[in-house]
């Protein structure tokens, strides 16, 4: 983190991870680990809000506290993902609503070539990496047709919520928003944070301020756990996590039937002719043809090309990752 040129392109990274996870289905720990800072990231937390900081701060003061947190690369980075978030509450949601297929087409191709990415990383693949890939996609398979919740504004279950999402955004291709989602909290917490941001009306502060604080607690704790798994079964927890983006590529199908919602007031409802939703929940895969025949068109040529451009990001981080190294 030497140079203004180091600081910037972790920023941007840090943006794409933020933006990433305003988007239910698409998780920042993904971005993380195709732009290679996951590790790095991973200690980093585990050391700024476990005892390490402040050890070092004990023995060697700010300098040594600053240095242990990994400070210029947590500031850059944070900056980046804020305005990620921001940016992806914002705009991203406006490109769902317009343009989705060639958006989810977008990412399927990005997911399926970091799921190649990491899978590479497996430095010898034998039968526990065998069953660890498994046990991942299944697992991941099933968060995405899992019935959702309902959810509540109980300060209580938002706690909870933030533990739990915030947990999700560092495995790569399990979404934090999607999590939310599932516990019928996302149409509580999205819309909480544009009140905040736009209004900083009290009653949005004090919710945010609990999500936060679950958010912590998660990262302290779940980061710890990734971390001590990576040093001791590398090999294992990378097949486990290839195996959840391959298992999250049926949540990102870039053709699908909106099946059921959530109303304006939280009732669950069926999609149908006449119904209005306020959040689609759950989707039915089609192929083109069948999309173009029930739905609408379904824009094949720009979604291929999409796909495609997604594919080639990964291979272009990972070239300029390679690079910088």
């Amino acid at each position: 983190m030497s140079t203004w040129t180091a600081k910037l392109s972790l920023a941007l990274k840090g943006m794409a991870m933020g933006m990433a996870e305003v988007i239910p289905g698409v998780s920042g720990g993904t971005i993380a680990f195709i732009t290679g800072i996951y590790e790095t990231l991973l200690d980093t937390i585990k050391n700024i809000l476990g005892p390490e900081v402040w050890r070092a701060f004990r023995s060697g003061g700010l300098g040594s506290a600053w240095e242990k947190a990994n400070g210029s690369f947590l500031v850059a980075l944070l900056a980046g993902m804020l305005g990620g978030i921001i940016v992806g509450v914002f705009g991203i949601t406006h490109l769902l609503e317009h343009y989705p297929i060639l958006l989810w087409a977008f990412f399927f191709g990005l997911i399926i070539a970091s799921a190649l990415y990491i899978g590479r990383q497996v430095g010898r693949w034998s039968g526990v990496e065998a069953v660890g890939l498994i046990a991942g996609t299944v697992i991941a398979y099933i968060i995405t047709i899992a019935s959702p919740a309902e959810g509540s504004t109980s300060l209580g279950l938002v706690f909870v919520s933030g533990v739990i999402a915030i947990s999700a955004l560092i495995l790569p291709g399990i979404s934090g928003s999607f999590i939310l989602l599932l516990m019928g909290m996302y149409t509580i917490i999205i819309p909480t944070i544009k009140e905040a941001i736009k209004t900083l009306a009290p009653e949005s502060l004090v919710v945010l301020g609990v999500f936060g604080a679950g958010c912590l607690l998660g990262l302290a704790t779940f980061s710890r756990v990734l971390s001590w798994t990576f040093k001791h079964y590398h090999n294992p927890t990378l097949a486990v996590l290839t195996g959840f983006m391959l298992g999250s590529l049926n949540k990102i199908w870039p053709w699908r039937k909106a099946i059921l919602g959530l109303t304006e007031e939280g009732e669950l409802v069926s999609i149908g002719p006449g119904v209005v939703v306020d959040k689609v929940v759950r989707e039915a895969n089609l192929l083109p043809g069948q999309y173009a025949a029930e739905v609408g068109p379904a824009f094949l040529g720009g979604a291929v090309a999409c796909m495609l451009a997604g594919l080639a990001l990964v291979f272009v981080l990972e070239y300029v990752d390679q690079k910088d190294k």
